[in-house]
């Protein structure tokens, strides 16, 4: 049910800062019980009390900002750290595996080989590639809110709220020169401003063969023990140089003890611990089953058309890679919250909260704070599957199709107003959007049919081939005849069609006559009006996720986190096996448990090695430690994050969670669930023996000649 203007008046009156004499006085003398090694900490609000009360350590503020500006953050969705002074990355192969997908064709298949570049003269360009280091965060919540009054009705107050944001992060960018976004905290309740170097002239310089880098593939993937090589190294240029870096993390050492205390920072991508049961609820009931549904689908179809031929292999490697990956977390996380213990935890943990926040002075409007939640969220859940199919693409499929809206929207929005534009399309993304738009990345035909057909076949099947929208995009044709029309014809394909017609306007648009962005043309009416809908009751929640978050401060007290938002955090945690069952699963495997799993198997398929893998085996160190586990709070979006000591100094690289981490989206344990890592030594150990990658070695020790 949709709030009518009186209601969301009487709701928007309400501001969080009316709480302001309450909040200082609770604060003072309340604090939230620790949960173990909880906690995805915020930069600009670490959790130095804990440290020194659990720990006994306090980073110092030089140490913060040192970790914290040797932290990378990948824009194809992973995490990264500065290792070298002369502007090495490491990070996972599987985050840089869509760098490695790109350079690859029917002759090269870097994914499957590797890649080693011994000289900077040899370093392979990245298509696309953008990383980004943070160099600072402001609190502007104040100003963000004070854009929203209470007069507004819903939609006018997102579009409110969508313009002051816009326009501080360009204030921002033109005064400093860097990428600048206003980030959401609290699903509402703070808005930071954060701002990052940005480097998009990044150059792949070592990849292992991915067969070592996923050693066990899918059957092992989110499981522990592992034996896995998960590592990539990038270079960060500028002006057709190498960067030269102030900070960076030195390598430890030695790698890690079990009892070790350890940190992580990392970009972790989103964590639902601080939604509502109403929201909980719409993710366990309709959310996640129609995503497994889809991943389930895909998944199928990119294995069988694989198998069809090597060279189709190599083409869908990654993506199908990305699709089993997504498959199995998310069968995770529905596991989690079809546990009735968990359920019962989080309803009663509301509970409390709700009870607490009816005894503040303006406990009436927070307690209604809920119900608006579940009001917006019902409403989203109506319009939920226009939007998935439409705005997000998935009856559609392809990247041709995706480069073809970007260029029809970017004609429409560019003479808007900045703060009046599609949040993508705001001039604090424009870099970011061009090196996307413009990627010289191969596109084949074949697999944009597959895709596109399949899309618009799913399309059919969730609204009904009788549909006007179905039978207009269809044109009277079968999906997979449909498909194989809009590919051919389209010219989207070519970088150079691309540059000319975002050059253009909305008329140069319509006067392309290209059938792809004509297709974009059919959805965007219907797309763009169900995504003003969503940000609507968005908006809605965000106001009342703002008077739950006051309330929860009040009540708990302010040395908290907030949700994952893709946004650097600090986590910590302690070097340490677990139970399962009857035994102690132990903290660390080694290079002589690699070749015994292989062994055990075989050496068959996922569970083969490389050839080099086996031709040097004599050369290796077997006791060598390879990965480790630790009780860090992490979830995806951490992958590639650097694991550094006391000291501030890499001791390992993330690269997965156990099958028992994947309910930290909802909830932190420490009993089973672990961050797993690569060992620093492992590295080292391979880059010598296996790859003779000395001058590598070199670099990241600080022992060049």
């Amino acid at each position: 049910m949709r709030l009518n203007t009186m209601q969301t008046r009487s709701l928007t009156a309400w501001r969080p800062a009316g709480l302001a004499a309450t909040l200082l006085a609770l604060t003072l003398t309340q604090h939230p019980p620790a949960l173990a090694d909880e906690g995805m900490w915020l930069y600009n609000a670490p959790p130095t009390r804990i440290l020194a009360e659990k720990h006994g350590f306090t980073p110092t503020a030089a140490w913060l900002e040192r970790v914290r500006r040797s932290s990378v953050r990948f824009n194809s969705g992973g995490s990264g750290s500065l290792v070298s002074e002369d502007g090495l990355v490491l990070s996972n192969h599987h985050v840089g595996a869509d760098a490695l997908q790109k350079f690859g064709d029917a002759r090269h298949d870097y994914l499957k080989t590797g890649f080693y570049a011994r000289t900077r003269a040899e370093e392979k360009k990245c298509h696309d590639l953008e990383l980004n280091v943070l160099m600072g965060i402001e609190d502007v919540t104040a100003r963000v809110n004070a854009a929203v009054t209470a007069a507004m009705t819903p939609e006018e107050a997102a579009a409110a709220r969508r313009a002051v944001m816009a326009k501080i992060e360009k204030e921002a960018a033109e005064q400093s020169g860097l990428r600048c976004d206003v980030v959401t905290l609290y699903q509402g309740g703070q808005y930071h401003l954060y701002r990052y170097h940005r480097y998009t002239d990044v150059r792949l310089v070592f990849a292992p063969e991915q067969q070592i880098a996923f050693f066990g593939g899918d059957p092992d993937n989110f499981e522990y023990p592992r034996f896995n090589l998960d590592i990539c190294l990038f270079r960060a240029y500028e002006n057709g140089k190498p960067v030269k870096v102030e900070h960076y993390l030195p390598w430890a050492g030695a790698g890690v003890r079990e009892g070790d205390l350890v940190f992580v920072s990392g970009h972790p991508g989103n964590t639902s611990r601080q939604l509502t049961m109403a929201e909980l609820e719409y993710l366990r009931d309709t959310r996640f089953p129609y995503v497994l549904q889809r991943l389930h689908r895909l998944e199928v179809l990119l294995s069988s058309w694989s198998e069809r031929s090597q060279e189709n292999g190599r083409r869908a490697r990654d993506l199908l890679f990305g699709v089993q990956n997504g498959r199995k977390a998310r069968t995770g996380m529905l596991n989690g919250l079809l546990d009735p213990e968990l359920i019962k935890a989080k309803q009663a943990q509301e509970n409390r909260l709700r009870t607490a926040a009816a005894s503040l002075p303006e406990g009436q409007a927070i307690s209604a704070a809920w119900n608006q939640v579940a009001q917006a969220q019902q409403a989203i859940a109506r319009l939920n599957l226009d939007h998935l199919l439409l705005e997000q693409a998935h009856g559609i499929g392809g990247t041709h199709f995706g480069i073809a809206r970007t260029l029809l929207r970017a004609a429409d929005e560019r003479d808007k107003p900045n703060g009046e534009r599609l949040r993508e399309f705001r001039d604090s993304n424009r870099t970011s959007l061009e090196l996307g738009l413009f990627s010289e990345e191969p596109l084949y035909d074949d697999l944009e049919t597959l895709l596109l057909s399949d899309g618009l076949v799913w399309l059919a099947e969730k609204k009904g081939l009788g549909d006007p929208l179905v039978q207009t995009i269809l044109a009277g044709q079968s999906p997979r005849q449909r498909a194989a029309t809009l590919v051919a014809g389209t010219r989207v394909k070519s970088v150079a069609f691309r540059r000319t017609l975002y050059a253009t306007n909305a008329a140069g648009i319509q006067a392309a006559g290209d059938p792809m962005l004509e297709l974009a043309r059919l959805v965007d009416t219907q797309a763009r009006s169900v995504r003003k809908a969503i940000e609507t009751q968005e908006e809605l929640k965000r106001q009342a996720y703002g008077r739950i978050a006051a309330a929860r401060f009040a009540v708990e007290g302010t040395n908290s986190f907030p949700d994952a938002t893709f946004t650097l955090r600090l986590a910590f945690g302690t070097v340490s096996g677990y139970p399962s069952g009857t035994d102690r699963i132990p903290f660390q495997t080694t290079y002589a448990g690699l070749y015994e799993r292989a062994a055990q198997h075989e050496y068959q398929p996922p569970f083969d090695l490389p050839a080099r893998w086996l031709e040097r085996k004599k050369r290796l160190d077997l006791t060598t430690p390879f990965n480790f586990v630790c009780t860090a709070d992490i979830i995806g979006g951490n992958s590639g994050s650097p694991v550094v000591n006391r000291q501030g100094e890499f001791v390992g690289i993330i690269f997965d969670g156990n099958i028992e981490s994947l309910v930290l989206d909802f909830s932190y344990t420490d009993q089973q669930a672990r961050a797993v890592s690569v060992n620093s030594q492992a590295i080292l150990e391979a880059l010598r023996k296996v790859y003779d990658a000395r001058e590598l070695v070199a670099e990241l020790t600080g022992k060049r000649r």
